[in-house]
């Protein structure tokens, strides 16, 4: 892996929810690039360990830890776990989140009905449920339950992962977007309540990435987008998908323990501009 700059972490401890994932995977390996240890936390052993053996192969250190960011009691067990083996706890990105499709409405708007289609009046709210619970909560209680021990420890840093749907609501996702506008309202308050503690509190708002996961649901075969995938392009100044190692650097600086040391409650967009443009 490449990174954008080299920041020093060397004897610090870094956890890295959804470190089995495609953002998480990448920020654990950036981590360890960077001298820090990184507990790689997920559900499923099989996915999470090529993320640590990628990070040994570069030199570094790594243990995956299985862990629910919706259980407390499985939480608990892997900070003990993650304590006994290093110690310490600096830096927490919470990356565990996404939206759940059968919440999605698959309609811009109510007059694009038809026929059978699924829309907001028989949309399950036990779905939308799930997806506030994995997306908020999946980022309060980590926040919790590490944040207490890293109270008083060098460079204690926690990043949240947001996204444009926190900036204005995006179609077709209202839980998605309402979960992480809360996600990014919980990061001004956690800056807040902690600031005098020692520990800086930020958020990375991700714009629209292309991954080999989600191409495609972004784009037909021969590779021409497809509409709601051209719209979200026309809305892009910078007119592309990010590439998801686009997102290194703002968590290189956010984790910095010179760059960003009077940064915090800031929620920083990663965007090619999406956030700020209006469409004229």
């Amino acid at each position: 892996m490449q990174l954008p700059f080299q920041i020093d972490l060397t004897g610090q401890v870094a956890v890295v929810t959804g470190g089995s994932g495609v953002i998480g995977g990448i920020f654990a390996r950036a981590l360890g690039k960077c001298g820090a240890k990184v507990a790689v936390l997920g559900r499923k052993v099989e996915n999470g360990i090529p993320v640590v053996k990628d990070i040994e192969a570069e030199g570094g250190e790594a243990v995956f830890v299985a862990a629910n960011v919706l259980e407390k009691e499985s939480l608990e067990a892997a900070k003990q776990e993650i304590l006994d083996k290093w110690g310490k706890i600096n830096s927490l990105v919470n990356c565990a989140g996404g939206a759940v499709k059968s919440a999605q409405i698959p309609q811009d708007q109510f007059s694009d009905f038809t026929g059978d289609m699924l829309n907001f009046f028989t949309t399950d709210m036990e779905n939308v449920k799930r997806e506030l619970d994995l997306n908020l909560y999946g980022t309060m209680l980590p926040t919790q339950i590490f944040g207490e021990s890293m109270v008083g420890q060098e460079n204690a840093n926690i990043i949240n992962i947001s996204s444009m749907g926190a900036y204005g609501p995006l179609t077709r996702i209202p839980g998605y977007s309402g979960a992480k506008a809360a996600v990014s309202n919980f990061t001004e308050w956690a800056a807040t309540y902690f600031a005098k503690s020692g520990i800086r509190v930020n958020a990375i708002a991700p714009g629209f990435f292309q991954t080999p996961q989600n191409y495609a649901l972004h784009f037909h075969e021969d590779g021409t987008p497809t509409h709601r995938s051209q719209k979200i392009i026309d809305s892009t100044p910078m007119g592309k998908y990010g590439d998801p190692e686009d997102l290194i650097g703002a968590l290189l600086f956010l984790v910095s323990p010179k760059g960003s040391s009077f940064v915090t409650g800031v929620v920083l967009p990663v965007d090619g501009g999406f956030h700020c443009y209006l469409g004229v």
